[in-house]
């Protein structure tokens, strides 16, 4: 059953207006440093939750050492930024910042000896992505972990 609490609230939120070229569902194909000669086969969607008011990442693949997730972006106001919170299938919770500008979809997060970060950019036909992740375990040296094309499911 779906509550209707706070069913108000359940607006389209205007400070994620920019991710609107994300929103979908996508096919994905990439790679991933930790198993080198293994290419990755995947599905993403960017969705509008609760009305619009955060936007969900659902991400898999068909490799299991790469883990299913969750994510939910939402903004504050007062900071005038963006969070995403992550958890994934083995219990692992994160918390990153957010930016997006120009088509680019970014988020980070600074952690001794695991920082990480991602980088989505838009085609400019906007039916494919092409996201970048990268991994420094000492907060100077970074280096390429994955690397995924997203083409939009249609």
């Amino acid at each position: 059953m779906t509550s209707q609490l706070a069913s108000e609230a359940m607006i389209p939120n205007p400070r994620l207006a920019a991710f609107k070229p994300f929103i979908g569902t996508w096919t994905t194909i990439g790679s991933h440093s930790m198993i080198p000669g293994v290419t990755l086969h995947g599905r993403t969607s960017f969705e509008w939750h609760d009305g619009g008011a955060f936007v969900r990442v659902l991400s898999e693949t068909d490799e299991p050492k790469i883990p299913s997730a969750t994510s939910i972006i939402g903004s504050d106001d007062d900071a005038e930024s963006f969070t995403l919170l992550y958890f994934d299938e083995r219990a692992v919770t994160r918390r990153f910042n957010v930016s997006t500008s120009d088509g680019v979809l970014q988020w980070w997060r600074t952690a001794p000896g695991f920082s990480q970060r991602y980088v989505l950019t838009v085609a400019p036909d906007g039916e494919t992505l092409r996201g970048v992740s990268s991994l420094s375990k000492d907060d100077k040296t970074w280096e390429q972990d994955m690397e995924l094309r997203y083409t939009r499911v249609k």
